[in-house]
C-alpha cells in the first residue's frame, strides 16, 4: 500500500483507504476515491496530479493525494 502520489502514471490502481479528518475523508468521498474505486493518475503538474476517476479527470493537491492510499 502505498500515497497516490507515488503511483506509476497511466497504470490503474484500487484505493485501499482515504486518510485525515472527517472533512477530509467526507470530501474525497464527494470527489469519487471511494474505498474500492479504480483510479489512475493522468499526468502530475508542480504541486498537483491530474487523476482519472470515476470516467473524470480531477485535480487534486499533492497534499490531498498523500491521505489517498492505494
Amino acid at each position: 500500500m502505498m500515497p497516490l502520489v507515488y503511483a506509476e502514471i497511466g497504470k490503474p490502481q484500487i484505493i485501499k483507504k482515504t486518510g485525515g479528518s472527517p472533512e477530509i475523508k467526507k470530501h474525497l468521498e464527494d470527489l469519487g476515491f471511494c474505498v474500492g474505486s479504480q483510479v489512475s493518475v493522468v499526468s502530475s503538474l508542480g504541486e498537483n496530479l491530474i487523476v482519472k476517476v470515476k470516467e473524470s479527470r480531477v485535480a487534486v493537491s499533492d497534499e490531498l493525494a498523500r491521505k489517498i492510499m492505494v
